[in-house]
């Protein structure tokens, strides 16, 4: 039983796949974007660790031109623009929004929490149709603390008011989900890729391969 469900972003709501055309149009690799991401997600881990914190863009801007630079590409603000600004259009993965409805009829409050700006993702929700199903939109800009610490996902109960145990997590990244199990709150981790989950890492109270499966688990539970 559950008060409020926190969704990660990237990847677990939003198919990123289109970003690859940015690449393609600034000259990297279609494939680049992969490692790109894991580069910025190692980065900003890394930096929480000894306690210091950089916004999302500005890291992910800094890795980029050093791909450009490293492809034999001059780097400029208009080529950064043009990929960074792919992540306000991405579309949602086909079984968010109905999935999501479902577990908002449930009568659970939904909230996001992202490594990323809470702001960049606000059309790519209005245009999904689930921005009226979310009560809040948070990033880590106010703990200053990138998921997996502790503080960022207690910032979200703080500002939802309720205990951590009576949240969950959903995600598609198992360091996420390890991360919200050692901050207190329950997980569901989301198997879009159908990839085994790592053994070093907590496993998560609930595993689906869809949100849509998931609303069916919380509703159920919710009886």
């Amino acid at each position: 039983m559950i008060d409020v469900l926190v969704l990660d972003v990237n990847e677990t709501l939003t198919d990123m796949e289109p970003l690859r055309d940015g690449f393609e149009e600034v000259g990297l690799p279609r494939h680049g974007l992969d490692v790109w991401f894991a580069e910025i997600l190692r980065d900003g881990f890394a930096l929480t660790a000894v306690g210091e914190y950089v916004a999302f863009r500005d890291l992910a801007a800094g890795l980029l031109e050093e791909r450009l630079v490293a492809a034999g590409i001059e780097p400029s603000d208009e080529k950064v623009t043009t990929v960074l600004s792919g992540f306000t259009r991405l579309p949602l993965h086909a079984d968010v929004e109905p999935g999501l409805r479902r577990i908002h009829e449930a009568g659970i409050r939904i909230v996001t929490l992202t490594n990323g700006a809470a702001a960049m993702s606000e059309n790519v929700f209005r245009n999904g149709g689930i921005l009226p199903l979310l009560e809040h939109r948070l990033d880590v800009s106010v703990p200053r603390r990138w998921k997996p610490h502790p503080d960022a996902y207690r910032h979200a109960a703080e500002v939802c008011g309720v205990p951590v145990e009576r949240m969950a997590l959903a995600a598609v990244h198992p360091w996420d989900i390890d991360g919200a199990h050692r901050a207190g709150l329950q997980t569901a981790y989301v198997d879009r890729r159908r990839t085994p989950y790592p053994r070093t890492f907590s496993a998560p109270e609930i595993l689906v391969p869809d949100f849509v499966e998931l609303a069916e688990i919380l509703q159920e539970n919710a009886k």
